[in-house]
């Protein structure tokens, strides 16, 4: 019978995928395991060294070391030094096959999908092989688990990590600050007062100067220019002083209740 049902080797910086096996099952509680697996992988960081996290039926096992990770889920009635004993076989065998250079620089997910084989090979090895015949392993790494037991998981802490699936990480959202332009002084508003009066002029001194240059030589569009030109100019002057007045004109934002001033001084306890 078989105890060990998946395994996959990823990244442990980032969580990415390098390899796995291709045999899947398609319950939906495996399905769902598989997403706890994917979810847990973003996290190794936090957990270096060994970790499990059991339910009813299925059980997560991971082993990393540096920058590479394996990970396997098994049934329930796996024992745990036989979990870590086929991830350890199965980190050698990849850091064997690749350097660290290549895991470095890969970019894509499964970039050693033909990794997949060798997987099967020590899959099937610690499947089908007797206990007995592995025996002097599974002391090693009993020893080891008694001297630094691995890291105990439920299973809200794999779920944890499904916010940050995908690469998506939690975003902490705080209110936007208000900022205001500061508001128009006498001298301003005795400036803008002025523009639009000399913007004003100059457009019907060009407009009336124009109703009688139509008809006459090209030397004359100099002077309607000469007008519309200080028209502009006049326009675009002062635009912050348009703003400004236009804020000014705003009604103020309601202040929240519910928000306390930035400038409230600190309540003694």
């Amino acid at each position: 019978m078989s105890m060990i049902f998946f395994a996959c080797v990823v990244r442990v910086r980032d969580g990415l995928p390098l390899s796995a096996s291709t045999d899947f099952y398609h319950t939906q509680d495996f399905l769902e395991w598989r997403r706890r697996l994917k979810s847990l992988a973003l996290r190794l960081t936090q957990y270096p060294g060994r970790g499990s996290a059991e339910g009813c039926d299925f059980s997560i096992h991971f082993s990393s070391f540096g920058d590479v990770a394996c990970m396997a889920i098994c049934s329930c009635q796996c024992p745990a030094a036989m979990a870590f004993c086929f991830l350890e076989t199965l980190w050698w065998e990849f850091t064997a096959s690749y350097d660290t250079t290549c895991i470095g620089l890969a970019s894509r997910p499964y970039a050693f999908l033909e990794f997949d084989s060798i997987i099967q090979k020590v899959k099937w090895h610690f499947n089908y092989v007797s206990s007995s015949q592995m025996e002097c392993s599974l002391e090693k790494i009993q020893e080891e688990l008694k001297l630094q037991p691995p890291a105990v998981l439920t299973l809200e802490d794999t779920d944890v990590a499904n916010g940050v699936m995908n690469g998506h990480t939690p975003m902490h959202l705080e209110p936007a600050p208000n900022f205001r332009m500061e508001p128009v002084t006498a001298l301003g508003i005795l400036s803008l007062i002025l523009n639009i009066m000399c913007a004003a002029l100059n457009l019907i001194r060009g407009v009336h100067l124009a109703e009688h240059s139509l008809e006459v030589a090209h030397e004359e569009i100099g002077n309607i220019l000469a007008f519309l030109v200080p028209f502009v100019a006049c326009i675009f002057q002062d635009p912050r002083s348009w703003f400004c007045w236009l804020d000014q004109t705003r009604e103020p934002a309601t202040p929240d209740p519910n928000e306390e001033s930035s400038d409230s001084p600190i309540r003694e306890q």
